[in-house]
C-alpha cells in the first residue's frame, strides 16, 4: 500500500489523454473564433480604405485651391483590380498601374493613385469614370457616388456632392457607426 502511495505522488505533469482533451478544446474555440476575426479584417479593411477615400476628395479639393488649378479623380476597373488616380489633364490621360505609380500622357501630371488588387478583400466603384474639381467655381462635376465593396458585399458609399463635400453611408446599415443610404445613394 504505501509503495503504491509512493508512486502516486511521485508521478508529475500531465498525461497524453490530459494533452490531447486541451488541444482538442483550443481547436474548437480557435475554430469558432477564426471567421469572425476574418469578418473582423474584412471590415476593417473596408473602413481603412474609405477613410482613405474620404481623405483623399478632401486632399484633391485643397490641391486644387492650392494650385489654382484643374485636377480630377478618375475611376478605373479591370480584371488585375481597381483603382483611382488623382492627376491633371483629361479623363484618359492617366491610367493606374498594379506595379507602381499610375502612368499619365499628354503632360497630366499624377498626384496620387490608390490601387486595390482584385485578389484583395476590397474594391471600388464608381457610378463616373472620372470627377473634375475646378478651382475658379469651386465645384465638382459631376458630383457622384464611390462605392467600397468588400468580398462579402458588404459596402461603404461616399456621395461627393457638386462642392465637392463628403457624405458617407453603409447600404441597409450593414458596416456599423455608418448611417444608413437613402436608396438613391
Amino acid at each position: 500500500m504505501q509503495e503504491r502511495a509512493a508512486r502516486i505522488r511521485a508521478q508529475s505533469g500531465i498525461t497524453l489523454i490530459e494533452v490531447c482533451i486541451v488541444i482538442a478544446v483550443a481547436m474548437v474555440l480557435l475554430g469558432n473564433a477564426l471567421p469572425s476575426f476574418q469578418d473582423t479584417l474584412t471590415r476593417r479593411s473596408l473602413e481603412g480604405h474609405a477613410a482613405e477615400l474620404a481623405g483623399d476628395v478632401q486632399y484633391l479639393r485643397s490641391q486644387v485651391v492650392a494650385s489654382n488649378r484643374t485636377l480630377r479623380m478618375s475611376f478605373q476597373s479591370g480584371s488585375a483590380g481597381s483603382c483611382y488616380v488623382i492627376h491633371s489633364g483629361h479623363a484618359a490621360d492617366c491610367t493606374c498601374n498594379a506595379e507602381g505609380p499610375a502612368q499619365c500622357v499628354a503632360g497630366a501630371e499624377p498626384y496620387k493613385s490608390v490601387f486595390l488588387p482584385a485578389s484583395g478583400r476590397v474594391r471600388v466603384k464608381s457610378k463616373v469614370q472620372s470627377m473634375v474639381f475646378d478651382p475658379v467655381l469651386g465645384t465638382v462635376s459631376p458630383a457622384s457616388t464611390l462605392a467600397l465593396i468588400d468580398d462579402r458585399g458588404r459596402a461603404i458609399h461616399h456621395v461627393v456632392n457638386i462642392m465637392g463635400r463628403v457624405s458617407s453611408c453603409s447600404p441597409g446599415g450593414a458596416i456599423p457607426g455608418y448611417k444608413v443610404c437613402k436608396s438613391d445613394a
